[in-house]
């Protein structure tokens, strides 16, 4: 089955594994803080920005920070960096992997791993169209006259794009947040087996927290909403085994923009899934408590609050790159 195939093939990839310096698996406590920053925030001329960044970072935030999430520091055409034509490059424009590399003499890297979707300008998606062994399955084509309207949709764009194959063939495809950002197919082994090999490539690369990127719409099942489907979770369960062979130490941190009910889900039973979700109902509730001078709503939703194990933990921000949701205050 393609099953058995993806896990001999990952089973050889592990075998062949060789990580570098392990620390313990992480304990979180109130120390840690997280910068989240853009690669190209700071800007001096002549000089790589990933550099400038670090040449502060190094300076001014090792008493302030435990680690730094430099956004999507990938070549990529749309989406500030969300829509990745190549997950295993750096863009040349930032700097380069050593440039990143030194920030892990003084903070721990997170990683965007941006797992639900490629670039439609990538090498794959091009490889896809002219039908390249190991590409064929790439993608999730759909028959446009088929009812997707029970699909949970993030954004108010076309959820299938037609695309024309180098055969002349005209396929339709899902592309849940844009016409550039191709759905992977994770029913295809290949798809599956080549994002674990970037997984592991970041890992070998310093990821010491791994941010899956929209990850609760990665299983399609038509009839359905498509958002928290069952192998979904699977899949997570998946890498979080493979993480927990090849590297005990990584963290796992889902991006769910969703009501709590549903984010929390991604923890899991404590110990099979992410070790970490973002914290999506507090920055809207400490937003509602500044605005009405009144911290009654947010106490008690704080007061509420738990976690399945000691191993897991809330990300707590104030705001993202994406701004502050209203949709995880429902309920």
């Amino acid at each position: 089955s393609g099953g058995g195939r993806a896990l001999d093939r990952i089973a050889a990839l592990l075998e062949k594994w060789r990580p570098g310096h392990q620390k313990a698996p992480h304990r979180f406590s109130q120390s840690d803080a997280i910068l989240i920053t853009y690669g190209d925030t700071l800007l001096q001329p002549g000089q790589p920005p990933l550099k400038t960044l670090y040449g502060f970072a190094h300076r001014y935030l090792r008493d302030s920070f435990s680690g730094i999430h430099v956004l999507p520091f990938f070549p990529f055409s749309s989406d500030d960096g969300f829509s990745v034509t190549d997950f295993h490059s750096i863009n040349p424009e930032l700097g380069s992997w050593a440039d990143l590399g030194r920030f892990r003499d003084s903070f721990d890297l997170m990683f965007d791993f941006v797992l639900n979707h490629i670039s439609a300008k990538s090498q794959w998606f091009s490889n896809y169209l002219a039908e390249m062994p190991g590409y064929r399955d790439l993608a999730i084509e759909v028959d446009p006259e088929i009812d997707l309207s029970r699909v949970t949709r993030p954004r108010a764009l076309s959820l299938l794009t037609p695309f024309q194959k180098e055969t002349g063939e005209t396929v339709h495809l899902w592309t849940t947040f844009s016409a550039d950002q191709i759905d992977l197919n994770y029913q295809s082994a290949e798809v599956l087996y080549k994002m674990v090999e970037v997984l592991l490539d970041y890992v070998g690369r310093g990821a010491r927290l791994i941010r899956m990127d929209a990850v609760a719409y990665l299983w399609k099942e038509i009839g359905t909403r498509c958002i928290h489907l069952p192998q979904t979770f699977d899949i997570i369960r998946l890498l979080r085994a493979i993480l927990d062979i090849a590297a005990p130490d990584t963290v796992i941190i889902t991006e769910t923009n969703v009501p709590h009910q549903e984010n929390i889900a991604y923890f899991g039973n404590g110990t099979d899934q992410a070790q970490m979700v973002y914290n999506f109902t507090l920055p809207p509730l400490l937003l509602h408590s500044l605005m009405s001078a009144d911290a009654r709503v947010l106490s008690r939703w704080a007061a509420s609050l738990s976690t399945p194990s000691d191993e897991t933990t809330f990300f707590n921000f104030t705001a993202s790159h994406d701004g502050i949701g209203v949709r995880p205050l429902e309920g």
